[in-house]
């Protein structure tokens, strides 16, 4: 299990990072670091001995951060940014059909299991509606939830 990212290489976080507890003094589930945010690798270590963990230095925030390798890319790599990620819930604007058949009608809410940044078009989703698995442009989803002010100023 080799690291991909060493001491010093400057990363992009691609997942909101929420406290589970490790973060001292913040409370479980608050924002800790917003996507797109970037920082500097400090320390590589192992998680369980089959996961490795970046010690992340996000000097605009004054964080210390944990990131795990699936949670980062090379600031070299390219970013297009998205309003949602993994497993935020959703509600979709329009109705959604398949062939005809309706599959998801305005206000039906979702749970967005994989961003898919590099699709034509934009930003597109994999959105869980009931039991049926649909890929939805973003402009078609609105969020389910008011964020704090702190929350809307980070995006």
């Amino acid at each position: 299990m080799l690291p991909k990212y060493e001491f010093g290489d400057e990363v992009r976080i691609i997942r909101n990072v929420r406290n589970d507890g490790t973060y001292p003094g913040v409370a479980i589930g608050t924002l800790l670091i917003r996507r797109g945010s970037t920082g500097f690798v400090m320390n590589v270590g192992t998680f369980l001995q089959d996961q490795l963990i970046y010690t992340v230095n996000i000097l605009e925030q004054n964080k210390i951060v944990g990131f795990r390798e699936e949670e980062l890319i090379s600031i070299d790599e390219p970013w297009i940014p998205s309003k949602f990620e993994s497993r935020e819930k959703v509600r979709c604007k329009v109705t959604l059909a398949v062939r005809g058949e309706v599959r998801a009608s305005p206000g039906s809410e979702g749970e967005v299991l994989k961003v898919l940044r590099d699709e034509s078009g934009g930003v597109q989703y994999q959105v869980i509606f009931l039991d049926r698995v649909l890929q939805v442009p973003e402009s078609a989803l609105e969020a389910t939830r008011v964020y704090d002010d702190e929350e809307q100023k980070n995006g």
